[in-house]
Protein backbone atom coordinates (compact mmCIF):
# COMPACT_ATOMS: atom_id res chain seq x y z
CA UNK A 1 0.00 0.00 0.00
CA UNK A 2 1.04 3.20 -0.66
CA UNK A 3 1.16 5.82 2.25
CA UNK A 4 3.81 8.70 4.60
CA UNK A 5 6.70 7.07 6.42
CA UNK A 6 9.86 8.76 7.56
CA UNK A 7 12.97 8.51 5.25
CA UNK A 8 16.30 9.31 6.20
CA UNK A 9 19.37 11.18 4.54
CA UNK A 10 22.56 9.15 4.93
CA UNK A 11 24.37 11.69 4.13
CA UNK A 12 23.26 14.23 6.52
CA UNK A 13 22.63 11.53 9.31
CA UNK A 14 25.76 11.41 11.69
CA UNK A 15 24.19 8.76 14.11
CA UNK A 16 24.00 11.32 16.86
CA UNK A 17 20.24 9.49 18.00
CA UNK A 18 18.44 12.10 19.10
CA UNK A 19 15.86 10.52 17.15
CA UNK A 20 15.85 7.30 19.04
CA UNK A 21 14.13 8.48 22.09
CA UNK A 22 11.19 10.32 20.19
CA UNK A 23 9.99 6.98 18.52
CA UNK A 24 8.58 5.12 21.15
CA UNK A 25 7.00 3.04 18.45
CA UNK A 26 10.62 1.32 18.25
CA UNK A 27 10.89 1.98 14.26
CA UNK A 28 14.40 3.37 14.53
CA UNK A 29 17.71 2.13 15.49
CA UNK A 30 21.15 3.05 15.30
CA UNK A 31 23.05 0.71 12.55
CA UNK A 32 26.30 0.98 11.47
CA UNK A 33 26.52 4.70 12.54
CA UNK A 34 23.63 5.58 11.18
CA UNK A 35 19.85 5.96 12.30
CA UNK A 36 17.96 3.48 10.27
CA UNK A 37 14.30 2.42 9.68
CA UNK A 38 14.02 -0.85 10.55
CA UNK A 39 10.45 -1.78 9.79
CA UNK A 40 7.32 0.04 8.11
CA UNK A 41 5.57 -1.92 10.46
CA UNK A 42 6.69 0.56 13.35
CA UNK A 43 6.68 3.68 11.73
CA UNK A 44 3.26 5.40 11.69
CA UNK A 45 4.36 8.15 9.42
CA UNK A 46 3.32 11.21 11.83
CA UNK A 47 7.05 12.35 11.69
CA UNK A 48 7.72 12.77 15.95
CA UNK A 49 11.27 12.39 15.18
CA UNK A 50 11.34 14.91 12.90
CA UNK A 51 12.14 17.97 14.96
CA UNK A 52 14.55 16.05 16.99
CA UNK A 53 17.37 15.72 14.63
CA UNK A 54 19.64 18.62 14.35
CA UNK A 55 21.07 17.61 10.88
CA UNK A 56 17.30 17.60 9.24
CA UNK A 57 18.08 14.39 8.16
CA UNK A 58 14.68 13.16 8.80
CA UNK A 59 11.70 13.92 6.40
CA UNK A 60 8.17 12.00 5.32
CA UNK A 61 7.31 11.14 2.51
CA UNK A 62 4.75 9.02 0.34
CA UNK A 63 5.63 5.51 -1.10
CA UNK A 64 4.94 1.94 -1.16
CA UNK A 65 5.39 0.25 2.94
CA UNK A 66 3.85 -2.09 4.79
CA UNK A 67 0.85 -1.07 6.75
CA UNK A 68 1.31 0.01 10.19
CA UNK A 69 0.39 -2.53 12.86
CA UNK A 70 -0.35 -0.58 16.07
CA UNK A 71 -0.24 -4.11 17.88
CA UNK A 72 2.99 -4.98 17.30
CA UNK A 73 4.35 -1.41 17.73
CA UNK A 74 2.58 -1.69 21.28
CA UNK A 75 4.99 -4.81 22.20
CA UNK A 76 7.40 -2.92 21.31
CA UNK A 77 6.02 0.20 23.47
CA UNK A 78 5.11 -1.66 26.70
CA UNK A 79 8.98 -2.97 27.24
CA UNK A 80 9.89 0.16 27.49
CA UNK A 81 7.80 1.42 30.67
CA UNK A 82 4.86 3.55 31.72
CA UNK A 83 6.10 7.11 30.51
CA UNK A 84 7.24 5.36 26.69
CA UNK A 85 3.20 3.76 26.91
CA UNK A 86 1.90 7.52 27.71
CA UNK A 87 3.88 9.25 25.26
CA UNK A 88 2.96 6.84 22.21
CA UNK A 89 -0.91 7.36 23.32
CA UNK A 90 -0.19 11.08 23.59
CA UNK A 91 1.20 11.14 20.53
CA UNK A 92 -1.91 9.34 18.63
CA UNK A 93 -4.30 11.73 20.08
CA UNK A 94 -2.28 14.71 19.39
CA UNK A 95 -2.39 14.13 15.55
CA UNK A 96 -6.44 12.28 15.51
CA UNK A 97 -5.44 8.59 14.79
CA UNK A 98 -8.62 7.57 16.78
CA UNK A 99 -8.67 4.54 15.06
CA UNK A 100 -5.04 3.42 16.30
CA UNK A 101 -5.53 4.99 19.81
CA UNK A 102 -8.19 2.58 20.32
CA UNK A 103 -6.32 -0.35 19.33
CA UNK A 104 -3.62 0.09 21.86
CA UNK A 105 -5.84 1.16 24.92
CA UNK A 106 -7.65 -2.09 24.26
CA UNK A 107 -3.92 -3.70 23.74
CA UNK A 108 -3.36 -2.60 27.43
CA UNK A 109 -6.47 -4.12 28.70
CA UNK A 110 -5.72 -7.86 26.91
CA UNK A 111 -2.37 -7.46 28.81
CA UNK A 112 -3.87 -6.49 32.23
CA UNK A 113 -1.54 -3.61 32.09
CA UNK A 114 -2.60 -0.01 33.31
CA UNK A 115 -3.70 2.49 31.47
CA UNK A 116 -2.72 5.93 31.99
CA UNK A 117 -5.16 8.35 33.44
CA UNK A 118 -6.91 10.02 30.87
CA UNK A 119 -7.13 7.28 28.60
CA UNK A 120 -9.09 4.62 30.19
CA UNK A 121 -12.29 5.40 28.36
CA UNK A 122 -12.98 5.11 24.99
CA UNK A 123 -13.93 8.19 23.24
CA UNK A 124 -12.76 10.34 26.89
CA UNK A 125 -12.29 13.30 25.99
CA UNK A 126 -9.00 15.56 26.55
CA UNK A 127 -9.21 18.60 28.34
CA UNK A 128 -8.17 21.64 26.22
CA UNK A 129 -4.96 23.66 26.97
CA UNK A 130 -3.73 20.32 28.79
CA UNK A 131 -0.61 20.38 29.52
CA UNK A 132 1.63 17.76 27.42
CA UNK A 133 4.43 16.90 25.69
CA UNK A 134 3.27 15.97 22.46
CA UNK A 135 3.03 18.04 19.46
CA UNK A 136 2.19 21.99 20.78
CA UNK A 137 0.82 22.98 17.07
CA UNK A 138 -1.71 19.93 17.91
CA UNK A 139 -2.34 21.16 21.64
CA UNK A 140 -6.05 21.47 22.30
CA UNK A 141 -7.29 25.47 23.03
CA UNK A 142 -10.44 26.56 23.39
CA UNK A 143 -10.18 30.58 21.90
CA UNK A 144 -13.92 31.30 22.19
CA UNK A 145 -13.53 33.74 25.06
CA UNK A 146 -11.29 36.21 23.08
CA UNK A 147 -13.46 35.67 19.63
CA UNK A 148 -16.23 37.13 21.59
CA UNK A 149 -14.61 40.63 22.30
CA UNK A 150 -16.38 43.24 20.78
CA UNK A 151 -14.78 44.71 17.71
CA UNK A 152 -13.03 47.52 17.73
CA UNK A 153 -14.39 51.36 17.16
CA UNK A 154 -12.75 52.92 14.15
CA UNK A 155 -11.69 56.21 14.86
CA UNK A 156 -8.90 58.37 13.25
CA UNK A 157 -7.12 54.76 11.92
CA UNK A 158 -9.07 51.98 10.48
CA UNK A 159 -10.56 49.29 12.99
CA UNK A 160 -8.97 45.68 12.10
CA UNK A 161 -10.51 43.24 11.84
CA UNK A 162 -10.41 40.58 14.80
CA UNK A 163 -10.25 36.99 14.77
CA UNK A 164 -13.36 34.93 15.04
CA UNK A 165 -11.39 31.43 15.96
CA UNK A 166 -13.05 29.91 18.57
CA UNK A 167 -10.71 26.81 18.85
CA UNK A 168 -7.22 25.00 18.42
CA UNK A 169 -5.90 23.26 16.02
CA UNK A 170 -8.07 24.36 12.82
CA UNK A 171 -6.73 21.02 10.83
CA UNK A 172 -9.29 18.43 10.49
CA UNK A 173 -6.23 15.46 10.77
CA UNK A 174 -5.31 17.10 14.10
CA UNK A 175 -8.54 17.25 15.62
CA UNK A 176 -10.01 14.42 17.73
CA UNK A 177 -13.59 13.59 17.37
CA UNK A 178 -13.70 13.34 21.60
CA UNK A 179 -12.46 17.53 21.41
CA UNK A 180 -14.80 19.17 23.77
CA UNK A 181 -15.07 22.35 21.83
CA UNK A 182 -17.00 20.01 19.01
CA UNK A 183 -19.68 19.40 21.90
CA UNK A 184 -23.09 21.29 20.95
CA UNK A 185 -21.73 23.43 18.02
CA UNK A 186 -22.42 24.80 14.55
CA UNK A 187 -19.41 23.42 12.58
CA UNK A 188 -17.53 25.10 9.33
CA UNK A 189 -15.64 22.62 7.24
CA UNK A 190 -13.64 24.50 4.80
CA UNK A 191 -11.71 23.57 2.21
CA UNK A 192 -7.66 25.32 2.60
CA UNK A 193 -8.17 27.88 -0.38
CA UNK A 194 -11.34 29.70 0.93
CA UNK A 195 -9.56 31.54 3.36
CA UNK A 196 -7.31 32.94 1.18
CA UNK A 197 -9.80 33.61 -1.65
CA UNK A 198 -12.31 35.25 -0.01
CA UNK A 199 -11.32 38.25 1.93
CA UNK A 200 -14.28 38.46 4.72
CA UNK A 201 -14.08 34.80 5.82
CA UNK A 202 -14.01 35.70 9.30
CA UNK A 203 -16.85 37.73 9.86
CA UNK A 204 -19.07 36.07 7.05
CA UNK A 205 -18.36 32.37 7.90
CA UNK A 206 -16.18 31.80 10.83
CA UNK A 207 -18.31 33.67 13.08
CA UNK A 208 -19.83 31.93 15.64
CA UNK A 209 -18.51 28.78 14.42
CA UNK A 210 -15.84 25.72 15.22
CA UNK A 211 -13.84 25.37 11.91
CA UNK A 212 -12.00 22.59 10.38
CA UNK A 213 -10.17 22.71 7.40
CA UNK A 214 -8.22 20.39 4.67
CA UNK A 215 -7.50 19.90 1.01
CA UNK A 216 -9.43 17.09 -0.53
CA UNK A 217 -6.83 16.86 -3.54
CA UNK A 218 -3.89 16.30 -1.48
CA UNK A 219 -5.21 14.95 1.55
CA UNK A 220 -6.76 11.15 2.09
CA UNK A 221 -10.19 12.26 1.73
CA UNK A 222 -11.03 8.89 2.66
CA UNK A 223 -9.61 9.28 6.13
CA UNK A 224 -11.77 12.36 6.15
CA UNK A 225 -14.63 10.72 5.97
CA UNK A 226 -14.34 8.61 8.57
CA UNK A 227 -13.21 11.15 10.75
CA UNK A 228 -15.95 13.58 10.16
CA UNK A 229 -18.22 10.51 10.74
CA UNK A 230 -16.72 9.59 13.95
CA UNK A 231 -17.12 13.97 14.98
CA UNK A 232 -20.82 13.37 13.89
CA UNK A 233 -21.23 10.14 16.01
CA UNK A 234 -19.67 11.03 19.37
CA UNK A 235 -21.15 14.94 19.16
CA UNK A 236 -24.82 16.90 19.10
CA UNK A 237 -23.69 18.67 15.90
CA UNK A 238 -26.21 21.81 15.46
CA UNK A 239 -25.20 22.41 11.85
CA UNK A 240 -22.45 22.27 9.14
CA UNK A 241 -21.92 24.76 6.50
CA UNK A 242 -19.35 23.47 3.87
CA UNK A 243 -17.24 26.50 2.37
CA UNK A 244 -14.60 25.44 -0.89
CA UNK A 245 -13.18 26.65 -4.25
CA UNK A 246 -15.58 26.04 -7.31
CA UNK A 247 -12.56 23.86 -8.89
CA UNK A 248 -13.89 20.78 -9.59
CA UNK A 249 -11.42 18.71 -7.32
CA UNK A 250 -12.62 20.52 -3.98
CA UNK A 251 -16.23 19.80 -4.04
CA UNK A 252 -14.73 16.18 -2.61
CA UNK A 253 -14.92 18.02 0.21
CA UNK A 254 -18.68 18.61 0.49
CA UNK A 255 -19.08 14.83 -1.12
CA UNK A 256 -16.98 13.69 1.93
CA UNK A 257 -19.06 15.63 4.42
CA UNK A 258 -22.44 14.42 3.20
CA UNK A 259 -21.02 11.17 3.34
CA UNK A 260 -20.07 11.30 6.31
CA UNK A 261 -23.33 12.17 7.63
CA UNK A 262 -24.95 9.56 5.95
CA UNK A 263 -22.86 6.98 7.64
CA UNK A 264 -23.22 8.01 11.25
CA UNK A 265 -26.99 8.21 10.51
CA UNK A 266 -27.23 11.77 12.29
CA UNK A 267 -30.29 14.05 10.62
CA UNK A 268 -27.55 17.36 10.86
CA UNK A 269 -28.70 19.99 8.68
CA UNK A 270 -25.99 21.23 6.16
CA UNK A 271 -25.26 24.19 3.90
CA UNK A 272 -22.85 24.60 1.12
CA UNK A 273 -20.69 27.74 0.00
CA UNK A 274 -19.26 27.99 -3.07
CA UNK A 275 -16.52 30.51 -3.32
CA UNK A 276 -15.08 31.78 -7.30
CA UNK A 277 -11.15 32.00 -7.37
CA UNK A 278 -11.73 35.76 -7.53
CA UNK A 279 -13.22 35.91 -4.14
CA UNK A 280 -16.61 36.46 -5.05
CA UNK A 281 -19.31 34.04 -3.74
CA UNK A 282 -20.51 31.67 -6.45
CA UNK A 283 -23.10 29.40 -4.81
CA UNK A 284 -25.09 29.02 -1.04
CA UNK A 285 -27.59 27.20 -0.12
Amino acid sequence: MKRKIITIDEEKCNGCGDCIPECPEGALRIIDGKARLVSDLFCDGLGACLGHCPRGAISVEEREAEEYDERKVMENVIKQGRNVIRAHLEHLRDHGQDRFLDEAVGFLREKEIEIPEGFSRKGSRPKCEAPTPGCPGARLMDLSADAEKKEPVAGREKAKTRSRLRQWPVQLNLVPPGAPFLEGTDLLISADCVPYAYPDFHRDFLDGKIVLNGCPKFDNIGRYREKLAAIFRENDIRSVTVAHMEVPCCRGLQVAVEQAVEEAGKDIPLREAVVGIKGERKFEN
